[in-house]
């Protein structure tokens, strides 16, 4: 599976961005598919899933309320849409393809960053 990532950039608190991630490859829609975020010199963090089976979603504490994920298995595409956004928001994000099972995504797959900065 190859993922494209797009969409990222800078924004004030408070505003809005949309991610987009194209898959090509391997059977998209049999990997549950999500993003994951990092800062220089902390570990990668979930973000969010969309499971392939069912359409079941899941988010980290710290993004619930405020980011959406939605996939189109009929386009190959997974988006997250994030909402009011905050400083501490600002990261690489990283379109991954995996399993999500006993509360853990696990990547096989993970695209190239796209940087959201927010500011203050």
């Amino acid at each position: 599976v190859q993922l494209q990532a797009s969409g990222g950039g800078s924004v004030q608190a408070g505003g809005s961005l949309r991610l987009s991630c194209a898959a090509s490859g391997r059977i998209f829609s049999r990997y549950d598919m999500g993003w994951f975020r990092q800062t220089p010199g902390k570990e990668r963090e979930f973000v969010a899933v969309g499971m392939w089976s069912g359409g079941s979603t899941y988010y980290a504490d710290s993004v619930k309320g405020r980011f959406t994920v939605s996939r189109d298995n009929a386009k190959n595409t997974v988006a997250l849409q994030m909402n009011s956004l905050k400083p501490e928001d600002t990261a690489t994000y990283y379109c991954a393809a995996g399993e999500y099972s006993d509360y853990r995504f696990r990547p096989q797959y993970l695209g190239q960053g796209t940087l959201v900065t927010v500011s203050s």
